[in-house]
């Protein structure tokens, strides 16, 4: 509902001051020229060997794309029907296709290597899935294309137990799976946790970090916008804030039913809230794992995790203890980690004292995490295609 006022990739939305603007220009054209420079010199090195088609049929397609890889998509208009982009990375040449146009067997599949993005959050989003992966079958069994890796938007309690039969571990044809939240099959072979990331289905944006971002003071403590549920730990955040009279440091809008789709002026609102905060709380939703933490990241403003283990069939892999977020720890989140939310006063008092030239440091050191872990999820995921997908140099 709210596309004008930020559309994905649009030039015109700068919260931030012109003049900066104007330095950002300018440093953003260095970027683009050393970029440039490091890119010729790759491609005379590294000839394409494989084509990779990505079919976005979920959101998370585009935190994947956008994000991730730092890819553009045409037209920039959200809503549009149809969206795509390309981008060569490594030895390989991706092109990525979104919107509600890209229905089975009304596009032209111009690869032999196919990635399928797809929701697998609940029933009906399963039986949408399920035509898309029976479509890529019959791509299979006709020789129309050779390999298929799966990116899934998991259920929130790890139940996927519905997509094991199509891995090609199970007799299925799916080479690789890269699934969200801490699901036990996680393998490190054949099937990995994957970011569930922003929430893109509300257009949140690519956020360039900005020099007011880095070094402004700001004006809270901590914020939480978000829904309370009725005997949930939420509550108990809530009641040790109002206890202290902390929620007068800190930018606190509760509701008390969730709602899909932010209003212009709460989306707005939101976004303040992570640029005008130093922290970021996350008290455990169904899942540990919340958008809100990628979200904080974006901005700069640390996340505060409720690191509890959630009920349902997460954890407990063969590679990983029963704890939660095990993709943020393995790879070094500089966040805070809290048993309880009575951990809480003590950590804002900490808060009161510490400098803004502390602040900014940490800000650095999020922002530069953050980046360097999107970076390291792209690496990871064309190394696992190519060494799934390419033949291997062995005589």
């Amino acid at each position: 509902g709210f596309t004008d006022h930020v559309a994905l990739g649009n030039e015109e939305w700068n919260p931030w001051d012109v003049d900066e603007k104007n330095e950002l220009a300018a440093s953003q054209q260095r970027y683009e020229a050393n970029l440039k420079m490091i890119k010729y010199a790759r491609s005379n090195q590294e000839q394409t060997s494989l084509r990779v088609q990505i079919w976005g049929k979920a959101a998370i397609g585009l935190y994947l794309w956008q994000h991730i890889f730092g890819g553009h998509l045409e037209p920039a208009d959200v809503t549009a029907q149809w969206r795509e982009g390309s981008q060569k990375a490594g030895k390989t040449y991706f092109s990525f296709l979104t919107g509600p146009s890209v229905v089975p067997g009304y596009f032209s599949v111009e690869a032999e290597h196919v990635v399928l993005v797809l929701n697998g959050r609940e029933p009906a989003k399963i039986a949408y899935a399920t035509q898309w992966l029976h479509y890529a079958q019959t791509l299979i069994e006709t020789r129309k294309i050779q390999h298929v890796a799966l990116v899934l938007l998991g259920n929130e309690q790890c139940n996927n137990a519905w997509i094991q039969p199509y891995l090609k571990r199970n007799g299925g044809f799916v080479n690789l799976l890269f699934v969200t939240y801490d699901y036990a099959f996680v393998n490190e072979e054949d099937i990995f946790q994957w970011p569930l990331g922003v929430a893109t289905y509300r257009s949140f944006p690519v956020v360039e970090p900005s020099w007011s971002m880095l070094r402004d003071p700001r004006s809270y403590l901590c914020n939480f916008l978000g829904t309370v549920y009725k005997n949930s730990s939420r509550e108990t955040l809530m009641e040790i804030l109002k206890q202290d009279g902390l929620d007068r440091l800190c930018w606190i809008a509760a509701r008390e039913q969730w709602q899909p789709q932010e209003t212009n002026e709460s989306f707005k609102n939101y976004q303040d809230a992570l640029l005008q905060s130093d922290l970021t709380l996350c008290p455990v939703g169904i899942n540990t794992e919340c958008y809100r933490i990628y979200e904080a990241c974006s901005y700069g403003s640390l996340p505060v995790i409720e690191d509890v283990m959630t009920p349902g069939d997460c954890g407990n892999s063969s590679m990983y203890h029963s704890a939660p977020l095990q993709l943020l720890k393995t790879m070094g989140a500089p966040f805070i980690f809290i048993k309880n939310w009575k951990e809480l006063p003590a950590i804002l008092e900490k808060e009161k004292k510490m400098s803004l030239q502390e602040k900014i440091q940490r800000r650095k050191k999020l922002l530069e995490w953050y980046r360097n872990f999107k970076a390291w999820m792209r690496q990871k995921f064309i190394n696992t295609l190519e060494n799934s997908f390419l033949p291997s140099e062995k005589g």
